[in-house]
């Protein structure tokens, strides 16, 4: 791997890490509120934190192709963090979060592949190992609570792999300013939704982890478009996708949920399948 793909490599992890971290207190901060309240909060307080480095950059508005691209990014990354901040609210967060993942690596492969063409045979088998390392941090006892989880997860990664493909179209030498425009989106998006359900708009008094989350959201994702800029943006969707092993691991440190042996293992091949796609 070259040095601006091995650099990609890392950056997509430094977007798991964050990202992951962000789910975690997202799940945290809709817990006794609407998904649509802390959605507003945490793509308002995503939006000013990419706002700070589009300013320190000095990056200007991209062009109206680029614009519609965000747009369409951001009311896509929106469901799909409804979806996944009432999922990780209502169901344990060891199943909601890493099957969104499974689900949004999907659509960014196959359309990578089909667009740069197939990866070599070790990061194919880097981005299936890590695929199926996912799946089993998914691995725990069955309830009808984590059933009903099941189907927002799906959702969410639906959401979040559309989001995957539309921002990477994105002007190649811009990274804050799309990013602003599609947390712009997401904050209306959610803001017109609790007009229309008559629900009151949320304060910022109050609400802390919302706006933690926010931060770290956005974070997570200047990260994953930075990685998708300097390698494959697959095999950034791939490692940034890893993003549940941290909630996991936040899940069992903070929330003291129970960790099973095939999760543990999940947890292994992921590691395994980060080290494949970066060699």
């Amino acid at each position: 791997m070259d040095g601006n793909s091995l650099l990609g490599g890392i950056v997509a992890l430094m977007s798991a890490v964050v990202w992951g971290s962000g789910d975690f207190v997202g799940g945290l901060a809709s817990r006794n509120r609407s998904q649509f309240q802390a959605l507003a909060l945490i793509a308002f307080a995503g939006m000013v934190t990419l706002l700070v480095g589009m300013f320190i950059l000095h990056e200007a508005f991209p062009g109206p192709i680029s614009i519609l691209w965000s747009v369409a990014a951001g009311i896509s990354g929106a469901l799909g963090m409804a979806a996944l901040y009432r999922g990780l609210a209502t169901a344990q967060a060891a199943l909601v979060a890493p099957t969104a993942a499974v689900v949004s690596v999907v659509f960014p492969v196959l359309v990578g592949t089909l667009l740069h063409g197939a990866p070599n045979l070790e990061k194919w088998v880097g981005m299936a190992i890590g695929m199926a390392g996912i799946w089993l941090v998914t691995m725990g006892k069955g309830s009808s609570r984590e059933t009903h989880g099941l189907g927002l997860a799906i959702l969410a990664g639906l959401g979040f792999g559309g989001f995957f493909l539309c921002i990477v179209q994105t002007d190649p030498r811009t990274i804050f300013s799309p990013l602003v425009i599609a947390k712009l989106s997401a904050c209306i998006f959610a803001i017109l939704v609790l007009v229309f359900q008559q629900t009151r708009l949320p304060s910022f008094r109050g609400n802390g982890l919302a706006i933690l989350a926010g931060a770290l959201d956005g974070g997570g994702n200047a990260f994953y478009l930075l990685a998708a800029r300097l390698t494959r943006p697959e095999l950034a969707v791939v490692i940034s996708a890893m993003a549940p092993v941290m909630t996991v691991i936040l899940a069992a440190v903070i929330s003291k949920q129970k960790i099973s042996g095939y999760q543990k293992l999940g947890v292994g091949l992921c590691l395994a399948a980060i080290v494949l796609i970066l060699v």
